[in-house]
């Protein structure tokens, strides 16, 4: 049977595999293990294979699940909608927020982040392909949301989150990271001190390495499919 720990060696094998062709050492990728609907005994046998940093999608069974895994050094990042009723859940339990695409939720956190915490870590979500299903702010708004939200005292602006629509061909699916690595260096270039590009999942981690990602966030081929509701 092939455990847990067995697939996140494959993965970080595939993540090591792409960097090697992509001309990048491998310390350049960290892998985020997206363990959104699997229970706390997953989240476990990760930890115990190695993998300390975790994305989840689903705020309140997040929160739920960070209180029963609190004897444990993980890194949680919120990697879902954020609504507005649940800013607060996020600002309070999470380390990490990739999906913000508004100021506004910008700005809740950075309020409602509790004292004595350091400086919640964010990604703007940028919607690189403009797929009519996805979240994200169109790449021609991000810098003026980028240098706003970097403003704010309780939150540290890190980089940009993609999700793009499927591709199966792999040269396709470089093209539409590249745009987002050249939007990452453009904002650079503008002076702010970016330095996470979070793109790339279990279908395309290899595209988006060689198109320069600094983050994948996996979960299928971790965990396996999401069980059924």
């Amino acid at each position: 049977m092939t455990t847990i720990g067995d697939k996140l060696q494959s993965v970080q094998t595939r993540i090591a595999s792409a960097c090697e062709a992509a001309g990048r050492p491998v310390t350049d990728v960290t892998l985020l293990a997206v363990s959104k609907t699997f229970g706390p005994d997953a989240v476990r046998a990760a930890f115990a294979a190695g993998q300390k940093a975790f994305g989840e999608n689903y705020i309140q069974e997040a929160v739920e699940k960070i209180a029963l895994l609190a004897d444990l050094p993980l890194e949680w990042h919120c990697i879902g909608p954020i609504q507005s009723n649940k800013t607060r859940l996020v600002a309070a339990h999470f380390h990490w927020a990739h999906s913000i695409d508004r100021l506004k939720t910008a700005q809740r956190l950075d309020e409602q982040r509790p004292e004595g915490l350091p400086p919640l870590q964010v990604c703007l979500q940028v919607n690189i392909d403009g797929g009519s299903t996805k979240s994200g702010i169109p790449p021609g708004e991000a810098l003026d949301l980028a240098r706003a939200v970097a403003a704010l005292p309780r939150l540290r602006l890190r980089g940009l989150m993609t999700i793009p629509e499927p591709l199966e061909d792999f040269d396709e699916q470089v093209a539409v990271h590249r745009r987002a690595r050249e939007l990452f260096q453009s904002l650079r270039a503008a002076g702010l001190a970016l330095d996470t590009l979070s793109m790339g999942m279990t279908a395309d981690l290899e595209a988006a390495i060689h198109a320069g990602s600094t983050m994948v966030r996996v979960g299928t081929a971790i965990f396996g499919g999401r069980p059924p509701a």
